[in-house]
Parts: structure tokens; sequence; C-alpha cells
């Protein structure tokens, strides 16, 4: 257990995860909002990450949009920081689909993952600058991160390769999905859609000839890719990219069967 003064002196030890009780509210006493409990916080806190982002998010403009005193949400949890580990791991909730899986499938099942992980950094961009920032140790990122580890074991490859096979993925997701939720948000505050955005900033580039002569061959490239919209487009860069990863696992795997690597 390690208490929230040990927690602010050493980064290293920081985790609501460790600290004494951090499931548990501490019961309500007198004077405290009636209503209020951890889980409407956390809550609260997603919904404001959601509209605003970590960098603005406070107690302050978490306790008006709960309409209660900010003191008082330190009765539930010790510091901003725990709130947003506690927020981290709440959004990894419901992930998993439900029932036994078959070792045989696990290219599906990677790739079932690896969208549902691309679709929680969309949905939620605040999450990408979160990921390490804190460990992360709660018990729904447990989960998933033991469902991925499920999965690779399935895949064949050695022991020595997993985790390497790990971060092939799943670091490519997570920044796949870093920068898409970037996009998505860029285009909100813009008040356009993807593809009124794309279309203003290709129309900017092809305006600009010392520009449209840098980006003729992007040009060609995503005219060759296929699709007719922004969000067509991507979907089929992260399908394709997820086969190459599949098929270079295989390949692997391959390799370690004949004795040529590990």
């Amino acid at each position: 257990m390690v208490p929230a003064s040990d927690r602010a002196t050493d980064p290293a030890k920081t985790s609501v995860w460790l600290a004494e009780g951090p499931g548990r509210d501490r019961g309500r006493r007198s004077g405290q909002p009636d209503g209020l409990g951890r889980d409407k916080i956390i809550e609260a806190s997603v919904r404001l990450l959601d509209e605003h982002g970590a960098p603005s998010f406070s107690m302050r403009k978490l306790a008006a949009e709960l309409d209660v005193t900010a003191m008082s949400l330190y009765w539930y949890v010790e510091t901003k920081d725990d709130l947003l580990e506690l927020a981290l791991d709440s959004v990894f909730t419901g992930l998993l689909p439900p029932g036994p899986h078959d070792p045989a499938d696990w290219r599906d099942r990677l790739r079932d993952l690896a969208r549902t992980y691309r679709t929680l950094l969309v949905r939620h961009p605040w999450v990408s600058g979160l990921i390490g920032t804190y460990l992360n140790i709660g018990p729904q990122s447990l989960l998933f991160s033991r469902a991925v580890q499920d999965v690779v074991r399935d895949t064949g490859l050695s022991p020595q390769a997993r985790m390497g096979g790990t971060a092939a993925v799943f670091q490519f997701v997570y920044g796949f999905g870093t920068i898409e939720g970037h996009f998505v948000q860029r285009c909100a505050a813009a008040g356009l859609s993807q593809d009124e955005y794309f279309r203003r900033a290709m129309g900017t580039i092809d305006e600009r000839p010392e520009l449209s002569r840098e980006f003729e061959q992007a040009t060609e490239l995503m005219e060759a890719r296929g699709g007719g919209t922004v969000e067509e487009m991507r979907e089929r860069d992260f399908a394709v990219a997820l086969d190459l990863l599949v098929a270079g696992i295989e390949a692997m795997v391959a390799r370690q069967d004949s004795g040529d690597g590990s």
C-alpha cells in the first residue's frame, strides 16, 4: 500500500491501485452531497475529458459539473492524478467479447482486439496521453492486457518474440488511433466533417505549385488506395496494415518451426 505522500514524492510508486482501498468509497459523512459517489465522479470525469481533454481538466471544473464543492470530491479521491487513473481504467470496461476463445482463430482475435483498441483511442483522445503516464494496472486495463497476452501466446511466437510481436501490433494501433483521434478532434473544432476538412486542406495544397509538386506522389497513392471518404480510406489502410503484421507473425512462426530463427 502506498500512501498519498509517497505517491507525490516518488512517481515510480504512483498508482491509485497500489493505495489502500482503491475501489471503495469511504462512506458518506455528515455534510456530504446526496447521491455523490466514486462511480458518479468517474463518469463525470470521463465526460469532461471527452469534451475538453486532459490539459484543461481540473477538480474545480469537475465540481462545477457535479454541482458540488471541490473539497467534497476529495472524500472519494485523494488527488487529481488518482482520479485520472480511475477514469483511464474505466474506459477499458466492456472491451472484451464474452465467452471462451478458440486458440485456432488467433488472427481474427488479434484483429478484433486491435480494432477495439483503436476505437477506444479515437472515442477518447485523451487516453493516449495518459497511457504510459500511469502504470495502467487497474482491473479493466489488466483484463484487456491479459487478452492481448493470450492471443499473442496463441500465435505460436516463441516467448522471446512475444513482447516484440505485441509491440508491433499494439504500438502501431496506438499510433494510428492517436493520430486519427487528433484529426477527428481537429475537424470537430473547425466545425467541419472529416471529408470537408480533407477537401479544404487538399484544395489549399493544389493552389500552391511548390506544395503541389511535393504532394504529387502522395496524391497518386491516395487515389490508388480507393475509398470515397476519409473514413473509407482510413479503414482500408488499417486493414492492410493489420494484414501485413499478421503475415509477419506467420512468417516468423514458420521460421521458428523450420529451425531457421527464433
